[in-house]
C-alpha cells in the first residue's frame, strides 16, 4: 500500500500538469503553501517527538542540522524544484533530476522500519502531499524544455519509483538500527523546505487571505492527526 501511494501521488500531480491546465499558477501555490504547512506541522508535531520517544538523546539534534545543511547543497542541483519552485531558465539541467531523485530515495528510507507505525502513517500522508505539487512542477519544467509528453513521463516514472526504493533498501540493508539518525537527516531536509516554501509564499510580503487558509488548514489537519 505504501507503495502504491507513493507512485501515485507523484503520477497525480503529472497527470494535472499535463491534463489540467487550469491547475497552475495561483492553484499550484495553494497548494504548496499547503503542503508546506502540513510538512512542518507533522515534522514538530510527530517526527521529531518521535524520535526522542525512541531512545534518542541531544545528540540527534547533530543529525538534524546536517540534515538540514544536506539540502541546502542539494539546493543548488535541484534549483529549488522539490519546494515547488524551478529557479532556471531553459533547458532542464541533468542535475535537477539527480537532485530529486536522491532526494526522494532519502525520503523513503526512514519508511523501511516497522517499528513505528505510526509516524510511517504521518510520514507517508506527509510525502504524499508533498509530491503532488512537486511533480506538477517537474512535469511543466520537463515540457517546458521541450521533452516529449512520452520522455516527460517516462522521467516522471522512474523519479515515482524512488522513494520506494528508498524504502525498499532501508528494509533489504536492514538499517533499523539507524532510524534515529536516518530520520533525523530527513526531519533536517523537511525543515529546510518546509520554511522555504513558507517563505517563499509571500509575494512582496502582502498578506494574501487565499495563502494563509490553506496554511492553517495543512496545519490544522496535522495537529488532528495527533488523535488519530
Amino acid at each position: 500500500m505504501y507503495y502504491f501511494i507513493l507512485i501515485s501521488s507523484v503520477l497525480i500531480g503529472a497527470s494535472i500538469a499535463l491534463y489540467y491546465k487550469g491547475f497552475s499558477g495561483t492553484k499550484t501555490k495553494l497548494l504548496i503553501s499547503f503542503s508546506g504547512s502540513y510538512l512542518f506541522a507533522i515534522t514538530v508535531l510527530h517526527l521529531i517527538p518521535d524520535i526522542y520517544n525512541h531512545g534518542a538523546d541531544y545528540s540527534i539534534g547533530i543529525y538534524i542540522i546536517l540534515g538540514f545543511f544536506f539540502q541546502i547543497i542539494l539546493e543548488h542541483f535541484t534549483k529549488g524544484a522539490e519546494h515547488g519552485h524551478s529557479h532556471f531558465h531553459g533547458s532542464i539541467p541533468l542535475s535537477v533530476l539527480i537532485g530529486l531523485s536522491v532526494h526522494a530515495v532519502l525520503e523513503g528510507m526512514p519508511l523501511g522500519n516497522h517499528d513505528h507505525n505510526h509516524v510511517h502513517d504521518n510520514l507517508l500522508t506527509g510525502l504524499a502531499i508533498h509530491k503532488i505539487p512537486v511533480s506538477i512542477v517537474l512535469m511543466n519544467m520537463m515540457l517546458l524544455s521541450g521533452f516529449s509528453k512520452f520522455k516527460s513521463f517516462a522521467i516522471i516514472i522512474a523519479f515515482a519509483l524512488m522513494t520506494p526504493l528508498g524504502m525498499f533498501a532501508s528494509e533489504f540493508i536492514n538499517v533499523s538500527n539507524f532510524h534515529n539518525e536516518i530520520m533525523a537527516i530527513v526531519i533536517g531536509i523537511f525543515l529546510h523546505i518546509s520554511t522555504t516554501i513558507l517563505f517563499e509564499i509571500g509575494d512582496g510580503h502582502n498578506f494574501n487571505k487565499h495563502k494563509m487558509i490553506s496554511i492553517i488548514l495543512g496545519t490544522v489537519i496535522a495537529i488532528l492527526g495527533l488523535s488519530l
